[in-house]
């Protein structure tokens, strides 16, 4: 199965609770009138897209009727699609990997598929020919280690760890040797499945940052943070916050094949500004693909 094939069928629960909603609403020649724009914005709100966002893209929606001296309530969907694909940015950003060894810190809270996406990305930059080192940086479970050194055997990557408990940077000063003594093109970090309520795991995270800047001269060529999109609006606040302690550089969307609240990628991109440069859409070791905005929309609003 192709990429947009795949992309369609792990969008069909959002597709079905949002642009089918959207499609009942402006066909059979309805009136576009106040009544109809407020419908429009319960169904966004409904999908997950956010209240500003959804109200933002009704404004706009507004606006482009009058302009255009739109009449038949059915260009509306077409008129929709354009919006969200101009809100979601031409997503040509790709990962930062300009740094040598490229290290690439990825946080999220447990259970968004933190670890696994990892696992993903691993195999991901080892099929384009990187060399991949893997640093099991959440030592705060031993679970995560595991699971770590499980994909570290399934795609072939070199796994740098210590034993639970250990000092996360510790592993990470390891790791950052390690991939320079082994001329490794990228570092991938794991880190503890932080809640924000935990004031010591910031800490510990904030940590890991300097000993990161300290060995290779720099910040972290990229941070990201893994998302897992059945939480719909959740994500949006989890963003927030994680991106006041680590200045996160693009978001890694997880799981959207399982839920009917894709539309949370609308509301992330519009009310954080920062990229989504990854999307998981399957279980399969090769389903995390690179987000593409365009792909994304069509695949979205296709028949």
């Amino acid at each position: 199965m192709g990429f947009f094939s795949k992309l369609k069928e792990g969008l069909a629960k959002t597709r079905h609770g949002f642009v089918e909603k959207i499609e009942n609403l402006v066909s059979g020649g309805k009136k576009i009138d106040e009544e109809l724009y407020e419908e429009l914005e319960e169904v966004l709100i409904q999908a997950d897209v956010g209240v500003n966002t959804a109200v933002e893209l009704v404004e706009d929606l507004r606006k482009a009727v009058r302009d255009r001296k739109v009449e038949d309530s059915s260009e509306l969907k077409d008129i929709l699609k354009e919006l969200i694909s101009d809100r979601l940015g031409s997503g040509d950003e790709g990962i930062n990997l300009n740094g040598h060894p490229a290290v690439v810190v990825v946080i999220g809270v447990n259970g968004a598929g933190k670890t696994t996406t990892i696992g993903k990305l691993a195999y991901n930059l080892k099929q384009q020919g990187k060399r991949v080192l893997l640093a099991a940086g959440d030592t705060f479970r031993a679970a995560a280690i595991d699971q770590l050194e499980i994909w570290s055997g399934r795609t072939g990557c070199e796994l740098i760890k210590h034993k639970e408990g250990a000092d996360p940077a510790a592993v990470v000063y390891d790791a950052i040797q390690a991939a320079k003594a082994r001329n490794v093109d990228v570092l991938i970090v794991d880190t503890a499945g932080r809640l924000h309520t935990k004031i010591n795991l910031m800490e510990e995270l904030k940590k890991v940052f300097r000993v990161i800047s300290r060995e290779i001269q720099r910040d972290p060529d990229e941070v990201f943070l893994v998302l897992d999109a059945t939480t719909g609006q959740n994500a949006i606040s989890q963003a927030k916050l994680f991106n006041e302690a680590a200045g996160i550089t693009g978001i890694i969307l997880t799981k959207l094949d399982g839920t009917a609240k894709g539309g949370v990628i609308i509301g992330i991109k519009s009310e954080l500004d920062i990229p989504v440069k990854y999307i998981g859409i399957g279980e399969k070791i090769d389903d995390l693909k690179e987000f593409r905005p365009g792909e994304f929309a069509d695949a979205l609003f296709a028949e």
